[in-house]
């Protein structure tokens, strides 16, 4: 898109670089000039939020206030914009680690009160632009961050590299992050219109049975995922105009008139060093006064502006049943309400499971159920499912489908020091034994065996916590992270080991997999991968980079269970690439592989630019590192008494690692002794302490954590 502007003539500059000087009415025309375009940026990435009006205050006092320190006036529309998206940030950071009373953005209700206003409103966004509103209403926060930014460079109020520079990117990743917001506005559009059609799909009406008609997160997954898939759903996508050429159909309407008037008051006086005034500025937009209510009906008629977006003002898309399912009341004590369930009963914040339960219960803590697959399907989001202790025997696969969100996760975990048991080996070969497409949760404190395929896989899960688990003696793998979508997951403290399959000679069973798929900040920390028939860690196939610290893969390949035709050779950490052969910088530190019939740490065709440090390989069956297509960066690995301690390629960049002479064999381990590295964790889930491949001279520290070769 050029670069271009057309929402003034005036020189920008010379009025920043006046108002930096302590020029009062350029300071107050600077300001009334860049509040229009603040405030579309904040009330767009905000939803319409009730907060947005005090946040473009605190904004603008920011801005007023940090003038006179400017280094670049030249570039005050950058550096404006800039401060507005971190207040963003800051703001959705806020928000996500408020207490439970503190509803989420996305399901605020609609912010207009007022009938006649909303009626208005929907007038001014007739077809494909009332359903472009709707449509954005779908977003993450994060994408309506970059909505925002993007709906003002395409109106002309915003140049590319001035959206680059409020995102601190440079234009190529801009311009990607861009395209998936998008890409995902489109998605939302196609629902929207899916949704409006009449008759409706009778697919996406069953789908949305106990829908309350909130463009939520909660929502937004499962009902895409069936516009997705659905042909006569996404046949409405068909012929959709660009966002862009429906731009000059959406905007113009007054900034709040409070606000205008604590522009007026405030701004024309931004430089003084008055206490009063900042006291003043600071003060809340809702404790405005009634002079300034009145005296803003003048200002409001004098400030018109075309960045506030009437697309983020629409009320919610009907539900597509024949009359909304009423919204519960918040329970006493705070929290969000529980959303209905499809027989508009509530689910309570807390659902307990046990062996001797029934599913007839009511799944208190005196009548608990008696399955898994009844309480995941019951609980909502802010809630939680306890399992009491013993041996729980599904005999058909659990599917976990319900979404949380960040101000209010789902927990799955054990009862407080008591251990659950799900012995899968009843579970049909042909399904998973859980299987979860849901985001913001957190499973912990679970055993998993015997499933005849996979144990617990999830299938382009977000913001996922998988802690303190115990998989084991599973066909296909212990926990397997896969598809498009698998974004900031976190695998901590967890043991996967001796999954193997029982008909292929060793040639499945792997402990840990995130593969088959992309998604960004996902975190492999604290685990054992070890015994199993194929790979310990395996991100084959994976086109996202994966942060794997301080983990043990171990004793991986090895026929523990007397096949004579045995076929099994597992590595410790794979680090694909894959089939794909895509370029992937995964982050591999302080991890130890030992005794694994393979390979220590393989890049398996993959070439990107993988960083391993303090890494140790040790007594691995081929290759302790095994880096010949990646143009990895290793540094300060060590690798001893492996059948050859490192394959690299011409790529590599090898600097201070045992094979470059940064070691003498055997000597830097305190001890080669391997049993204490199985001992049974401490009581916090930590990996035990152990001499076993520690630094010598060292304190117990895990092995590799702590390995400084020079």
């Amino acid at each position: 898109m050029a670069e271009h502007r057309t929402d003034t003539e005036e020189d920008v500059a010379a009025l920043a670089y006046a108002a930096r000087d302590g020029d009062r009415r350029a300071t107050e025309r600077l300001v009334a000039l860049h509040l229009p375009l603040v405030y579309g940026i904040v009330g767009r990435a905000l939803n319409g939020h009730a907060d947005a009006d005090d946040l473009v205050q605190e904004t603008m006092l920011r801005i007023v206030r940090g003038l006179p320190k400017l280094r670049e006036p030249d570039r005050f529309r950058s550096w404006a914009v800039a401060i507005a998206y971190r207040e963003i940030q800051q703001y959705q950071r806020r928000a996500a680690g408020a207490n439970s009373t503190r509803r989420d953005v996305e399901s605020v209700p609609d912010p207009l009160p007022d009938f006649a206003e909303r009626t208005v409103a929907e007038l001014a966004l007739t077809g494909q632009r009332r359903h472009l509103a709707r449509a954005a209403r779908w977003l993450d926060p994060t994408d309506r961050q970059v909505l925002a930014l993007y709906w003002e460079e395409a109106s002309g109020r915003l140049t590319r590299s001035e959206v680059a520079a409020s995102l601190g990117l440079d234009r190529r990743h801009t311009a990607v992050r861009v395209q998936r917001m998008k890409d995902r506005l489109e998605a939302a559009r196609t629902l929207v219109h899916a949704l409006a059609a009449t008759p409706r799909c009778p697919g996406l009406l069953s789908e949305a049975g106990g829908w309350d008609g909130t463009s939520s997160a909660l929502w937004r997954k499962r009902l895409t995922r069936h516009v997705r898939d659905c042909p006569r759903c996404q046949a409405h996508g068909s012929g959709l105009v660009p966002p862009e050429n429906l731009l000059p159909g959406i905007g113009l309407v007054a900034v709040p008139a409070v606000l205008l008037v604590w522009l007026r008051e405030t701004a024309a006086s931004a430089l003084s060093a008055a206490p009063s005034l900042s006291a003043r500025m600071r003060e809340p937009l809702s404790a405005a006064g009634a002079k300034a209510k009145a005296a803003a009906v003048a200002a409001a008629a004098a400030v018109t502006v075309g960045t506030l977006g009437l697309l983020l003002w629409q009320s919610p898309a009907p539900p597509p049943s024949a009359a909304p399912t009423p919204r519960a009341s918040a329970p006493v004590g705070g929290g969000a309400a529980p959303s209905p369930t499809p027989g508009n009963d509530v689910a309570p914040l807390e659902l307990y499971v046990a062996p001797d339960g029934s599913d007839d219960g009511d799944g208190s803590l005196a009548h608990p159920f008696a399955t898994l697959g009844k309480a995941v399907a019951r609980v909502r989001p802010g809630g939680t499912v306890l399992l009491r202790g013993g041996v729980y025997r599904p005999t058909e696969g659990v599917e976990i489908t319900t979404d949380a969100s960040a101000g209010h996760r789902i927990t799955l975990t054990n009862y407080p020091g008591e251990h659950p048991v799900v012995d899968a080996s009843g579970v049909p070969r042909a399904s998973w034994a859980i299987t979860q497409t849901a985001d913001y949760w957190t499973v912990r404190g679970l055993e998993i065996h015997g499933s005849a395929s996979h144990a617990y896989v999830c299938r382009g899960c977000a913001h996922t916590v998988f802690q303190s688990l115990s998989f084991h003696d599973n066909a296909e793998s212990g926990l397997t992270l896969r598809d498009s979508g698998t974004e900031a997951d976190s695998v901590l403290d967890s043991d996967f080991y001796a999954n193997h399959g029982t008909d292929d000679h060793g040639r499945s069973g792997v402990g840990l997999a995130v593969k088959f798929g992309s998604g960004a900040g996902n975190v492999v920390r604290g685990c054992r991968m070890y015994d199993n028939a194929n790979d310990g860690l395996d991100l084959g196939g994976f086109t996202s980079p994966v942060t794997v610290e301080s983990n043990w893969s171990f004793g991986n390949g090895v026929n523990r269970w007397g096949d004579a035709d045995w076929q099994g050779h597992g590595n410790g950490f794979t680090l694909g690439g894959g089939n794909t052969r895509a370029s992937v910088p995964h982050v591999v530190r302080n991890n130890a592989a030992w005794e694994n019939t393979g390979l220590g740490f393989n890049d398996e065709g993959n070439p990107g630019r993988i960083s391993l440090t303090h890494n140790t390989a040790y007594r691995n069956g081929v290759d302790g590192f095994h880096l010949t297509t990646a143009a990895a960066v290793a540094r300060a690995n060590a690798a001893v008494a492996n059948g050859r301690d490192a394959a690299l390629g011409d790529g590599v960049r090898s600097t201070g690692n045992t094979w470059d002479g940064g070691g003498d064999g055997a000597a830097p381990f305190a001890s080669t002794g391997p049993d204490t590295a199985r001992a049974p964790r401490s009581a916090d889930g930590a990996l035990p302490r152990t001499e076993f491949l520690a630094p010598r001279g060292g304190s117990g520290a895990a092995p590799g954590a702590t390995m400084t070769v020079s």
